[in-house]
């Protein structure tokens, strides 16, 4: 066989991951991302746990920061929102400052 039929016998002969990967992209474009989750905490808190525990619950990944083992951690969130107390939970580039789930829903788009 000469180097052009093998060329055009490979052109010609449709891959099997073709349409896989055509399904792929259209599941990957339905499916959107779900934007990065921190919560800091501290061991003693009630609410850190509930929002943690929520999280699971709706499946969303997030990061903790324990902030009594982080002092720098403290001192950024201290800065950036002007609070204290914890939970602070960060979504995306926003803050939610305790377990409020009605904006927690709304940032990560869960219908409940």
């Amino acid at each position: 066989m000469s180097v052009e039929a093998t060329v055009e016998a490979v052109v010609e002969t449709p891959t099997e991951t073709t349409p896989r990967k055509k399904r792929r992209e259209k599941k990957d474009k339905s499916k959107k991302k779900q934007p990065k989750v921190l919560i800091f905490t501290t061991p003693t808190c009630p609410w850190c746990r509930r929002a943690k525990r929520y999280f699971r619950e709706k499946g969303i990944r997030f990061k903790e920061v324990d902030v009594t083992k982080d002092p720098r951690a403290a001192k950024d969130l201290v800065r950036w929102t002007g609070q204290m107390g914890v939970p602070v939970i960060r979504i995306g580039n926003h803050f939610i400052v305790g377990f409020d789930k009605p904006k927690i829903d709304k940032l990560l788009d869960i219908k409940n």
